[in-house]
């Protein structure tokens, strides 16, 4: 639990952010297997922080998948085309040219959707825009803890219903874009699927609370009315998306960022037309929300 965490760092060097959600982790060379004990550290880190960046590190595709696998089982990533010989690995590519909207530009948690959503997101920077392209972060923990007693005790019982419906579905937005797109997303009647997830799930690492729902995925609440459910979403995502809970991350070559996407959500902006956007990504697997 947390205070298995709270030990000190030997082998690297962790500089969080005022509030404590994002941090960077310096002092270790990425492009070789990590001694367990700095796995050890960089795991313990990572679920402190919940987003974690290292800067300056020049991995290729095989370092980057053995990092992956030092964090955990590769998790599955549908509906779009991994790389060639690249099953696990997905390149988030955006032309100078392309008109499409960039993708990830709405809060979600990574295939939430899933019976098994994966535990952490890992994403390297190779090409970066010398504008926009931020990432956004919220912190799903804290707001969770600002709620008040009764609308926690509230939530509690709560099952939210997850799809990928709206984005990658037979009538999703993907399915009705008609601007060119670089990446090959895949849309399929598999995507109108539900499952079912509690709407307060417990971190299996910290025991912290956080709320797991996101405007892209969760398309309802079991138990409530279609007005009672906008209602009720409405206010929990303005709440969460809330300043105070928000990490804005900002690119540079060569660096790699890890989340948990057990207790964040996220957000892609764009504002680099014109440029060219390269990055790499894999998951890591992750257990039934609890």
């Amino acid at each position: 639990m947390l205070s298995e965490l709270s030990r000190e760092y030997r082998t690297i060097q962790v500089t969080p952010e005022p509030t404590g959600f994002g941090a960077a982790i310096t002092g270790l060379d990425l492009t070789r297997p990590m001694p367990a004990k700095t796995a050890a550290e960089v795991n313990a880190a990572w679920a402190r922080h919940a987003v974690v960046r290292f800067p300056d590190q020049p991995l290729d595709l095989d370092q980057l998948e053995a990092f992956t696998r030092q964090m955990g089982h590769f998790g599955d990533d549908p509906f779009i085309k991994p790389m060639p010989g690249r099953p696990n690995v997905l390149e988030l590519r955006r032309e100078a040219d392309e008109k499409a909207p960039n993708f990830g530009a709405g809060w979600h948690s990574d295939w939430s959707f899933q019976a098994s959503p994966p535990a952490a997101t890992l994403l390297r920077s190779e090409v970066v825009p010398p504008v926009g392209g931020d990432t956004l972060f919220a912190d799903c923990a804290r707001a969770y803890e600002a709620l008040s007693p009764t609308m926690q005790a509230m939530l509690a019982p709560l099952r939210a219903i997850h799809s990928a419906a709206r984005p990658y579905g037979s009538k999703g937005m993907f399915a009705k874009e008609t601007e060119k797109r670089t990446m090959q997303i895949i849309t399929s009647t598999e995507a109108d699927r539900t499952q079912v997830h509690p709407l307060v799930r417990t971190h299996p690492v910290t025991g912290r609370k956080a709320l797991f729902i996101s405007p892209v995925y969760t398309v309802g609440v079991e138990g409530l009315t279609a007005p009672e459910t906008e209602a009720l979403l409405g206010f929990l995502f303005k709440h969460m998306t809330d300043p105070q809970f928000i990490y804005r991350h900002r690119w540079s070559p060569g660096m790699l960022l890890m989340w948990d996407n057990r207790c964040t959500m996220h957000f892609a902006e764009g504002g680099y037309d014109g440029h060219l956007r390269v990055m790499h990504r894999t998951t890591v697997a992750g257990d039934a929300p609890v």
